[in-house]
């Protein structure tokens, strides 16, 4: 791998055969979240989704944003925050432009940020419990699954998902979330030293994916590569309010704080 040097932060490291430009970035300066890059994920499939917060939110003053589990009702929940939006997941807007005919999703809005290939990298440290609270970095479209073709209505690909302290798991889902859903490149793999920082990246082109872990290639994919732009995710969701596992944990008689610290994220264009 070759350094890229960032003024004032720590380095990227990136495929050496390739010339790469930074081309969007959030090194986490603070002291507030930047909201011409991010928003928060409010809603999932249609509704407002309990299991998530515009809360947790916090900057440790060294250059790192913190997303922490918080409380709501006596249940913990976690922050997501993402540069647009999917439009499965927006509150139906209640237009009816034809008689008796509902628009099926809600209103988009102008996305912050989206965009199609390059390298794309995050450095951070995991929380200590991954079981309560699942981390990712991803990327998705607002129309995944709306076509047949995934090529041109997007591949989520999950470049680090966190579901069990030491353990990462890597991969793409293509032809939406229902019937059609299938993946390629699903690996997980184990890690050293879990409670330090690590990177993890996607080089996206327009025949494949290569998934790295500090600097390794742990995952490769060809069959269906997304030809559409993407907008980036990062997610700290509490386990179980989805259908499952439980329900979601009730904090007790003592809260236990937990927190995915990022230190950036840097997409590149490949020169």
């Amino acid at each position: 791998m070759k350094e890229y040097r960032v003024a004032g932060h720590v380095s990227s490291f990136l495929p050496e055969d390739k010339e790469f430009k930074l081309v969007w970035a959030d090194e986490f300066d603070g002291p507030e979240l930047d909201t011409d890059k991010w928003e928060f994920r409010m809603n999932f499939w249609g509704k407002p989704f309990e299991g998530y917060t515009d809360r947790g939110i916090r900057f440790d003053g060294r250059s790192n944003i913190e997303l922490h589990r918080t409380e709501k009702d006596r249940y913990y929940v976690g922050p997501t925050l993402q540069t647009a939006s999917l439009s499965f997941d927006l509150p139906r807007s209640g237009h009816k432009p034809i008689s008796g005919v509902e628009w099926p999703v809600g209103e988009l809005h102008e996305p912050k940020f989206m965009h199609r290939f390059g390298y794309y990298e995050i450095r951070c440290k995991l929380m200590k419990e991954p079981e309560i609270m699942w981390a990712a970095f991803w990327t998705q479209s607002p129309s995944i699954g709306m076509a047949y073709d995934p090529e041109w209505c997007c591949v989520e690909s999950d470049i680090m998902e966190c579901f069990k302290k030491g353990e990462i798991t890597t991969g793409n889902i293509m032809g939406g979330y229902g019937a059609q859903r299938r993946q390629e490149g699903r690996v997980f793999y184990s890690i050293e030293r879990p409670d330090d920082f690590h990177t993890f990246a996607m080089y996206w082109s327009p025949t494949e994916y290569i998934f790295y872990c500090d600097g390794n290639v742990v995952s490769r994919a060809h069959e269906h590569v997304s030809q559409v732009p993407q907008f980036l995710l990062l997610t700290s969701e509490v386990q179980g309010w989805r259908k499952g596992k439980g329900g979601p944990p009730k904090v007790g008689p003592v809260f236990r704080d937990d927190a995915l610290v990022i230190d950036y994220v840097r997409v590149f264009d490949e020169v």
